[in-house]
């Protein structure tokens, strides 16, 4: 079975654009999807990228406009500055390795759910209250999030090495053997490659 390494963040407004786009890929190939939440922040620092706030005011509105386009494109409302951003990644993050060890719910939809608190319904992803509202959601034990926290901060840790040392250098980030798709915006190039077209 081909594997997807789905290195990502939900504290990143292109994640959340992803959508659940990538589990119909990998269901209508046949493909498994390990999902790597990364610290964004901590992955541009090691990969030479630059911080948002030090990124010149051109850039900055750009990525605003194409948020929006985006947003529209695919039919995701989308608030470009939603209340409770920069926010923390770990706690997140922790909820969705423990969710994915544990099993037993739908694992793209945490992982989207969480972005989707965070760019379009104004909710703390940071919160251990809205953490749980969106693990149950997705059909996993709220509790899951409490328990394991040492092991979920190392993988976290782990995940972010993994990246740095396959040539990740920003979210989202799709590896499939040794071919990588940088961003949301080539999903189809995934897509392409998995039915051996590209």
């Amino acid at each position: 079975m081909i594997r997807i390494d789905y290195f990502f963040s939900p504290v990143s407004p292109f994640c959340y654009l992803a959508g659940l786009r990538l589990e119909a890929i990998a269901a209508r190939h046949g493909a498994e999807v390990l999902y790597r939440p990364v610290d964004p922040s901590a992955l541009f620092r090691r990969t030479g990228g630059t911080p948002l706030p030090e990124r010149h005011e051109s850039r900055r509105s750009y990525r605003l406009q194409d948020l929006c386009r985006q947003g529209r494109k695919h039919g995701l409302p989308i608030n470009p500055q939603p209340a409770f951003w920069p926010v923390n990644p770990a706690p997140a993050a922790y909820a969705i390795i423990a969710a994915q060890a544990a099993g037993g719910g739908d694992i793209g939809a945490l992982a989207h759910g969480l972005a989707r608190a965070c760019w379009a319904e104004e909710r703390d992803i940071a919160d251990d209250a809205v953490i749980g509202e969106v693990m149950a959601e997705a059909g996993f034990d709220p509790k899951l999030a409490d328990r394991g926290m040492l092991s979920a901060a190392e993988t976290y840790a782990v995940n972010l090495e993994e990246a740095v040392s396959r040539g990740v250098f920003g979210v989202p980030f799709y590896v499939a053997g040794e071919e990588r798709f940088w961003g949301q915006d080539h999903l189809e190039d995934l897509a392409l490659h998995l039915a051996g077209k590209l």
